[in-house]
């Protein structure tokens, strides 16, 4: 118990300090938001790293679907390194950081209204980017309820989130943009090193990586039709290939959509940083996320020591898996153990509170900038630069507190059937902002064909096909016939908002060429910050000399 105190006290004391010393950075809104548009590749690269995995990745997907799809579940990990952060900076960096600079965009609705020329636009997305960060702003604190509970038996979950909370609020206010992403530096690291200490410690207990594989190959899945396919679980695309491939979709190519993702190439210093935090941030994604769901592929050789539900085969909670593997390695490994979980859970604090921090500020920057900003021309109040600095710093106070009061209520729901797991929490939330802004803001970066009618259409069946799951699978509680395509798509968070992307990158070229006269009047205009002429180097490009 000593050293997981100790360990997690050193934890808080740096995260307070690194806040603390970036308030110089932070006293103006561009500082506070985008940290100067002057952040370098490292600390971009692990920003956005740390901001895409947390420990909805680590305790709630990799439990899931390690479960659900064994060792095929490592697709996941690299779907989300070389979809999610590899081909997101190839196509999205540059481009991102050149647009938004040349329209003055500092959020993502910011630079819907901007783009396409509409104030409504910049408001309605600014409404869903607040609303639906909520969920998985709560599914974080979530994901420490298992481990903590574990970990610390006899100290409330509760206490957790409620200090958590608060020390992420204090150096977030504090520090800004430049605290969170120094801090985001440092986690990052310790996750790196924290998770390939724990896959290391998990196999040790099992013999090793092929002693794993052997007792794994051994598990049989019970197909649909009632049939046993033995070795499931480290096949190549593990029992549920069409369930698997949804889930790399939404994980992967859904962070192109989401907001506290894009909003990080807004801050890129230099087209070096671009090349560098390329590279930095592939790397980061291969070893964490695919080292996640590598772990999370193994959760079945530990189902002795995860409570199930009353059928015998599923876990009663999916995301128990992983703090039970934690909890029966760190056991057996005595002394050495105490100092693995210690290491366990300022790995998850690190992940959970680098991706709060990230939300937090996207949802205040937005409701500052775009609401009350909307509001504010409207009305014709005059601009405040403190004011708007002292209204983003409680709101993220008021953020981060509705999201741990949501946490704490879904922890200790007792119903299984009507438990809300992380990875649902997270499912309404990516769907929804990915489903909604994906294909307007992607295609609005290389097209200056895309209308605003289309933009709206892309808002409202990306919100239409994820609510309607939820409505029919959360409240009215239906349940469609295996096989078809309602249950496919509208039995599952996940797959809704895999089916919202797709279709949102279908209808906005779509209904662009069919409602040409709501293009934006000056997009020509939009479009001549990409011919702009500059000079560099030799060594970046090769001179001619004819």
């Amino acid at each position: 118990m000593l050293v997981k105190i100790l360990l997690i006290v050193v934890f808080f004391a740096a995260m307070l300090f690194v806040g603390i010393m970036s308030r110089r950075s932070s006293r103006g809104v561009d500082g506070f938001v985008l940290g100067g548009r002057a952040v370098g590749p490292w600390l971009t690269a692990f920003s956005f790293g740390t901001s895409y995995f947390s420990a909805v990745i680590f305790i709630g997907y990799a439990g899931r679907f390690g479960w659900n799809f064994g060792l095929a579940s490592t697709w996941i990990g690299l779907g989300n390194a070389f979809i999610g952060s590899l081909l997101a900076w190839v196509v999205l960096g540059r481009r991102t950081r050149v647009m938004t600079q040349h329209l003055g965009s500092r959020t993502m609705p910011d630079y819907f209204g901007l783009r396409y020329e509409s104030k409504a636009l910049r408001l309605i997305a600014a409404v869903i980017v607040f609303v639906f960060l909520i969920p998985y702003t709560a599914s974080l604190f979530n994901g420490l309820s298992q481990l903590f509970t574990s970990a610390f038996p006899g100290v409330s979950y509760a206490w957790w989130v409620i200090i958590m909370a608060v020390l992420t609020g204090v150096y977030v206010i504090i520090g800004g943009y430049m605290g969170a992403a120094v801090n985001n530096f440092i986690q990052g690291l310790i996750m790196l090193f924290g998770i390939v200490a724990v896959i290391w410690a998990v196999l040790a207990k099992q013999g090793g990586l092929t002693e794993a594989i052997a007792a794994l190959s051994a598990q049989s899945a019970v197909t649909a039709a009632g049939t046993e396919f033995h070795g499931a679980f480290t096949s190549f695309f593990g029992p549920q290939p069409t369930q698997l491939l949804g889930v790399v979709i939404l994980t992967s190519l859904g962070t192109w959509g989401l907001p506290q993702m894009v909003g990080k190439f807004y801050a890129i210093k230099d087209e070096g940083a671009i090349v560098k935090g390329t590279i930095i941030s592939t790397f980061f994604a291969v070893v964490v996320a695919g080292g996640c769901y590598f772990l999370g592929g193994f959760g079945r050789l530990y189902a002795a020591e995860v409570e199930m539900a009353a059928d015998g085969v599923t876990p009663a909670s999916f995301d128990s898996i992983i703090p039970a593997m934690l909890t029966g390695v760190s056991t057996d490994l005595g002394g050495l153990g105490d100092w693995l979980m210690g290491l366990v859970l300022i790995l998850v604090l690190a992940a959970s509170m680098s991706t709060l921090s990230s939300l937090v500020i996207t949802s205040a920057s937005t409701i500052v900038l775009d609401m009350v900003g909307a509001i504010r021309k409207k009305t014709g109040a005059e601009k405040s630069e403190k004011g708007d600095m002292l209204l983003m710093r409680l709101l993220i106070a008021v953020s981060i507190a509705i999201a741990a009061g949501i946490a704490i209520l879904v922890a200790f729901n007792k119903d299984a059937a009507n438990r809300l797991y992380i990875s649902d929490l997270m499912g309404i939330s990516w769907g929804t902002l990915a489903g909604c802004f994906l294909a307007p803001f992607m295609y609005g970066l290389f097209s200056k064909k895309v209308t605003r009618a289309s933009v709206w259409a892309s808002f409202v069946t990306g919100l239409g096909i994820t609510m309607t799951e939820f409505v029919l699978t959360s409240v009215l509680k239906i349940r469609f016939e295996a096989g078809t395509f309602m249950n496919y798509f509208f039995n599952s968070a996940i797959n809704a908002g895999m089916l919202a992307m797709l279709v949102g990158l279908v209808i906005v070229p779509l209904v662009s060429a069919l409602t040409k006269n709501t293009k934006p009047a000056d997009v020509e205009a939009m479009f001549d910050c990409y011919n702009r002429t500059v000079t560099v180097s030799v060594s970046s490009s090769l001179e001619d000399d004819r």
